[in-house]
């Protein structure tokens, strides 16, 4: 049996190791391990719980958006307030343009290069001029007596990869995907200003409180955010889904590889003020079986987390209380469980939750897909389904935007006003692109007295719980292939689909090593 360590496997946000048992060609065992610590919630307490909404956006530079609504929200509650409706359809549109920024950046930037032949574009004889400078650039790193990619860091993002024949095949179709590449970098800029149009900037938006935004919706706002939302769906339709599908022809054996069925999904995007409507549906999927969503079944498990803390807490009462050198702990992440079990969140569990809760636009999608291939539902439960599952989302979402923006009533009053108790408690739940997302407050003497945030990356990323049940990424790499020891990038596919933002669960480089000297004057 031989013992892979993958370390880092994130190509962005933090540092995750995987470890895996390989027998036979298969994996049979695996750890999910978060390098780094988590200290943002000791920085909460004791500070005005107003700070959180700033505070909580610089856990993650990708997903800030979502740690800002679901600040706003922890808030609202604690605070005893709704958003009006100006405020709720003006965060919705924040979150809509931060995840089509965040799908496009993981499929085109962190992804898709497990499967794209970058050396294809030394046989591009094209006349696009993006192109021709990434061919000049791969020309000069190539060793072309040795046949093979240099693997030195100046190649960075392209270079090092894995080496092997694990690409595409069709020299057309890489180069497609790479010009795709190249388009998506000026999609994601898009989507960053259409952020930036209500928020103030992108990221860390200063324009997200309790009770909606400071924006006041003007025509001018509304026409910058519009003028993308045509070209952003064209790209989605034409480009981004396309590149999905090629991608799941070229590699059909990744809808039976990274498989995991157990599901839970928060509701995205409020139709009403009340929450009682969501574009994409709350639920929970365990055993093939839709059940309606219960916060108070939610728990964080500690037993191998470098934590002191109590463990199967709910987060009102989590503790974030660091043990780095506690026996048989192997990781900074916890694990969360849903009535005592792990679960898949993210893109794949709102499509599933939504499939299951009838949603006519996401089975349409969904089933249109199933259709290409001739599968079955169950076919969307793996790695492949995770990246078709984004694309889907990144089509719905924008074919709602334009119906949020014609909700706005101009020049109205952008959020609720509040008065802030003395005592209160208050939970937050959003969806970040990566999944569930999760804020709880403890608020004594106008003081955060507590505050805890269970993320996406640590629902799929954390550990095995109190009982030795591996955590969803554990699970899902189990019987994975792994054709070359030296070369695992099956894992890697696996472990990518999911999007790890290791930021969102771990900050703190652990170990005595120096990382840097400074002079501060």
């Amino acid at each position: 049996m031989a013992k892979i360590l993958i370390d880092p496997i994130t190509r962005i946000e933090g540092h995750l190791s995987i470890e895996i048992d390989v027998e036979n060609g298969k994996v049979v065992d695996a750890k999910s391990i978060g390098d780094m610590f988590r200290g943002f919630e000791k920085i909460f307490r004791g500070r005005n719980p107003l700070d959180a909404n700033q505070l909580s956006q610089r856990i993650c530079g990708v997903c800030p958006i979502s740690h800002g609504v679901a600040s706003s929200k922890c808030l609202e509650d604690a605070f005893g307030i709704k958003p009006n409706n100006n405020g709720r359809v003006l965060r919705n549109l924040m979150l809509a343009a931060n995840y089509l920024q965040s799908h496009i950046l993981h499929f085109y930037h962190l992804a898709a290069l497990d499967y794209v032949d970058i050396t294809a574009l030394l046989k591009y004889k094209g006349g696009d001029s993006k192109i021709n400078r990434l061919k000049a650039w791969v020309e000069n790193e190539v060793n072309t007596k040795k046949g093979r990619i240099d693997a030195i860091t100046a190649g960075g993002p392209f270079l090092p990869r894995y080496e092997g024949d694990f690409y595409i095949k069709d020299v057309d179709t890489n180069i497609d995907a790479i010009a795709g590449y190249v388009k998506a970098l000026e999609m994601r800029m898009r989507a960053h200003k259409m952020v930036a149009s209500i928020g103030g900037r992108a990221p860390h938006a200063i324009g997200l409180v309790p009770g909606g935004v400071t924006q006041v919706p003007t025509r001018s706002m509304i026409r910058e955010y519009k003028k993308h939302i045509g070209d952003m769906l064209d790209f989605v339709n034409d480009v981004y889904m396309n590149h999905v599908i090629a991608v799941a022809k070229a590699f059909e054996d990744y809808f039976k590889i990274g498989k995991y069925s157990n599901f839970l999904a928060y509701g995205l995007f409020e139709q009403d003020a009340e929450e009682k409507k969501y574009l994409l549906q709350r639920g929970v999927v365990s055993e093939s079986k839709l059940t309606a969503f219960d916060p108070e079944k939610v728990r964080e498990q500690v037993r191998y987390s470098r934590y002191s803390s109590g463990s199967n807490l709910h987060p009102y009462e989590g503790q974030t209380d660091p043990q780095p050198g506690k026996g048989g702990a192997y990781t900074w992440l916890k694990a969360p469980r849903y009535d005592g079990k792990p679960m898949e969140v993210g893109p794949l569990a709102r499509v599933v939750v939504s499939y299951l809760s009838e949603n006519a636009a996401v089975k349409k999608e969904v089933d249109t897909l199933l259709g290409k291939f001739n599968a079955e539902l169950s076919a969307v439960f793996s790695t492949l389904g995770r990246h078709a599952a984004r694309a889907i989302e990144c089509k719905i979402i924008l074919q709602e935007a334009r119906g949020w923006l014609d909700e706005l009533e101009v020049n109205g009053k952008p959020r609720s006003t509040f008065d802030m108790p003395e005592n209160g408690e208050g939970m937050g739940l959003t969806e970040a692109p990566r999944g569930a997302l999760g804020h709880w407050i403890v608020m004594k003497d106008r003081k955060i007295a507590n505050y805890q945030c269970v993320v996406p990356t640590t629902w799929f990323c954390g550990p095995r719980d109190d009982n030795g049940v591996r955590g969803p990424v554990e699970q899902a790499l189990i019987g994975t292939p792994i054709s070359d020891p030296k070369n695992p990038i099956e894992a890697a596919r696996v472990v990518r689909s999911f999007d790890p933002c290791i930021a969102c669960a771990v900050h703190v480089v652990e170990g005595d090593r120096e990382i840097g000297t400074f002079r501060v004057c």
